[in-house]
């Protein structure tokens, strides 16, 4: 059957519809509000924000200090590279075991940097902590600090030298080593033989010892003799390495031109290979004075030719015993390839040289050349001859024998 429906019934299974409220277009448009977010949101809001803060210092604290540094290198970088507080050449002693700090503040104190903080570390900077060496250093006039790092780090001290010429005795290099005041250390207990230090320039840092530069000496000489001795000629009346410097030493001690000592050489040859006696003054001389060289104001006289010593070749036959000095290389090369000639007598020219030759006759007539020399200095010097002795002890020159020395001047 049709019947309508029960309102009170269906009210009392649903709700009565709530009243429609009229809007206008603007509150329509209106976003509505969203649900309000749980707590733990908000503190999540609030951690991400300190990171950012943090992170912000962080950033911020890392641009300044990367800004303050690149003033401190650029300000390190020109200091190490300008021109420096020296208004002239200096030289500066570092010593063995120096430290960078000590040396750097040996180089303050001297002038020659500004900051010794800032040549520390710039030294460190390129790595050379540990590179620089001891010794004397001249430092330039203006010299930046990393020039006077790169000289340090090079080992170029100030070298001096010691000049020995050729035909000095080894008790006279002894000599000049000892009362050089730039080497160090005794001197060596004892000499080497005569003849076995080399004629040369040495150069050496100050602080080396005298031990040392003897040592060089005697070991460049060995080198330079056994090269030359390798190279000579074939022929040479010279049993050994001694003699071969034994007759340099002679031929060093009777010229002292280039241009000759081949010829001097030859004329001992020629003398050794005929068996005659070398007649050389140089060896009167080492024979009576030894090492210690013949005073220069004293002739060689009669009674000194007559003294019988194992040096004097007037009256031995052959060579020395021993060398009578040092020879030089030129000294060297002229006895192990001397001239081919005749020759077995010269004497002095008057002009620094020498003239030569072959035969006694000819030697007689250059030697009354050389008397006449002699006597017209002698005159032009006003010699007063009324004061010296004219006795039996006088200069072996004014009365020599027919065989005149080969040497004779």
């Amino acid at each position: 059957m049709n019947s309508t429906p029960d309102q009170s019934a269906f009210g009392a299974r649903s709700e009565a519809p709530k009243p429609i409220v009229p809007k206008s277009a603007s509150e329509a448009l209106r976003p509505t509000p969203g649900p309000t977010p749980p707590e733990r949101r908000k503190h999540s809001n609030r951690a991400r924000s300190q990171t950012v803060v943090f992170l912000n210092f962080l950033m911020s604290a890392i641009v300044f200090v990367t800004i303050i540094a690149g003033v401190v290198l650029w300000y390190g970088k020109t200091s190490f590279e300008t021109r420096g507080p020296l208004t002239s050449n200096s030289t500066v002693m570092v010593k063995s075991n120096s430290g960078l700090g000590e040396i750097a503040s040996l180089l303050e104190r001297n002038g020659l940097i500004t900051d010794a903080n800032v040549f520390r570390l710039g030294v460190r900077a390129y790595g050379n902590e540990s590179a620089l060496k001891a010794g004397e250093y001249e430092v330039k006039a203006g010299a930046s600090m990393h020039e006077i790092m790169d000289l340090l780090k090079s080992g170029k001290s100030v070298l001096y030298s010691l000049t020995v010429p050729e035909g000095v005795t080894v008790e006279q290099v002894f000599q000049r080593i000892a009362a050089n005041d730039v080497l160090t250390g005794e001197m060596p207990a004892t000499m080497p033989p005569e003849g076995a230090m080399v004629a040369d320039t040495q150069r050496f840092a100050r602080g080396t010892s005298r031990q040392e530069v003897v040592d060089k000496m005697t070991a460049d000489q060995k080198r330079l003799v056994d090269s030359i001795w390798e190279r000579r000629v074939d022929g040479l009346p010279l049993k050994d390495v001694n003699e071969f410097v034994t007759l340099a030493s002679i031929v060093e001690k009777e010229t002292g031109r280039s241009d000759e000592r081949s010829r001097v050489a030859a004329v001992f040859i020629n003398r050794l290979n005929k068996g005659m006696r070398l007649q050389s003054d140089p060896t009167i001389i080492y024979g009576i004075y030894g090492g210690k060289g013949k005073p220069a104001d004293k002739p060689i006289t009669r009674s000194d030719i007559d003294t019988p010593t194992p040096y004097n070749t007037y009256a031995i036959n052959g060579l020395p015993p021993t060398p009578i000095a040092n020879p030089g290389r030129a000294a060297l090369e002229a006895v192990a390839n001397p001239s081919r000639t005749e020759d077995l007598y010269f004497v002095a020219d008057g002009t620094g040289g020498h003239v030569f030759a072959k035969s006694l006759e000819e030697h007689n007539r250059n030697v009354a050349r050389w008397r006449a020399i002699e006597k017209a200095q002698a005159e032009e010097a006003k010699k007063a001859a009324s004061g010296q002795d004219a006795g039996a002890d006088q200069p072996a020159g004014a009365d020599a024998g027919a065989d005149q020395p080969a040497g004779d001047q």
